[in-house]
């Protein structure tokens, strides 16, 4: 099968450290091509990738100060991929409601991941498209109200391999924070969570420039370097070490998170993790056995001590079962199908359907 894979291009794929949707986009567009998948990845020019690689841009955007207007260069970019589009049977698209415009206008259907929540402005995007096949990426994400056609849910994966597990946690012990430093993580109840039970908390994550007035104000006031630990954004090796050496990774967040990578990434380093029950967390958290729901931040404080009585093999077991790469492949592969079956089946082309299923194996 011949694939497009879009990305965004703030990150490069995969990220040298915060990077969710950027980490998801690799991982399947390399496993697509051991699979034997014809892919063309559309990323950064700094992007590693098995995949063939078009940019519009030799370096993550994030990273070039002299990149004043992203969305100048997303255009580009999409420019890039429908002129091409003839050359797919699928196209993927990654980057939320920027190519819904563009996929209206060629044959070649696109699939498009909702990695992002739903807004009063962006969801008169999606209603304009509502008929184009989404796939979300937890079932609490979809919004009935919008009538979109979501084609499947497909939870995002990691590879298990990549990640240490840690039978133990470390002594000193510690509750752990990876994500962006901002209000929607939560990264200021953490700190609560950390006072209220005079726990150890190190932080970790990236700072956008406007979470940067948040940080000021509500995080670094409460960075001492003792009891609070802020460690700057962390890339993948140091994260698994600071989620496999804490006795809990906490993840207080205040919205509706669409999925969370970190839950997973921590589970599968054997640490559970205490969250507010909003959006996926009780999709992706086994409560009571691979972490725990919490209703407040005082629920949180009094989840601590029963977290470190959990079987660390069964938080790394439930990431393996249910959010590896290959599981999250097996889905998308299967969403693909079902897309060009209903599509060939309408313009009587079964046999060319025949034709990429047996390229695919």
């Amino acid at each position: 099968m011949r694939i497009a894979q879009i990305a965004p291009l703030a990150e490069r794929v995969p990220p040298p450290a915060y990077g969710g949707i950027e980490l998801v986009v690799s991982l399947l567009t390399n496993e697509l091509v051991r699979r034997g998948h014809d892919v063309t990845l559309f990323a950064s020019g700094d992007s590693i990738t098995s995949a063939a690689l078009e940019s519009v841009h030799p370096r993550a955007l994030r990273l070039d100060s002299t990149v004043k207007e992203y969305g100048i260069y997303e255009l580009l970019q999409l420019s890039k991929v429908y002129e091409k589009a003839g050359e797919f049977d699928i196209i993927h698209s990654h980057i939320g409601c920027a190519a819904l415009p563009y996929s209206r206008l060629v044959k070649t259907p696109t699939i498009h991941t909702l990695h992002g929540i739903f807004t009063p402005d962006n969801e008169k995007m999606f209603g304009f498209a509502r008929t184009q096949p989404y796939v979300s990426i937890s079932n609490s994400q979809r919004e009935d109200r919008l009538n979109l056609n979501c084609v499947a849910t497909v939870y995002n994966g990691i590879d298990p391999a990549t990640y240490e597990f840690y039978p133990q946690p470390d002594n000193p012990p510690y509750l752990a924070f990876l994500g962006r430093i901002s209000p929607e993580k939560g990264a200021h109840l953490a700190i609560e969570i950390a006072k209220g039970s005079g726990w150890h908390l190190k932080m970790a994550g990236k700072v956008d420039i406007v979470d940067r007035e948040y940080y000021e104000q509500e995080i670094k006031p409460h960075i001492d370097g003792v009891q609070i630990e802020y460690l700057g954004e962390a890339n993948h090796a140091q994260k698994s070490v600071l989620m496999g050496g804490a006795v809990a990774t906490l993840f207080p967040i205040t919205w509706r998170e669409p999925f969370g990578l970190v839950m997973i990434e921590s589970m599968v380093t054997g640490t559970p993790v205490i969250a507010i029950k909003l959006g996926s967390t009780s999709e992706v958290i086994l409560h009571s056995k691979t972490g725990f729901l919490c209703e407040s931040v005082a629920e949180c404080i009094a989840a601590i001590e029963p977290a470190r009585k959990l079987d660390r093999m069964d938080c790394r077991q439930h990431a393996v079962d249910h959010f590896s790469v290959q599981k999250m492949v097996d889905g998308y592969e299967a969403v693909y199908q079902q897309i060009l079956k209903e599509r060939f089946s309408q313009n009587g082309h079964g046999h060319h359907l025949k034709e990429l299923e047996l390229h695919s194996r």
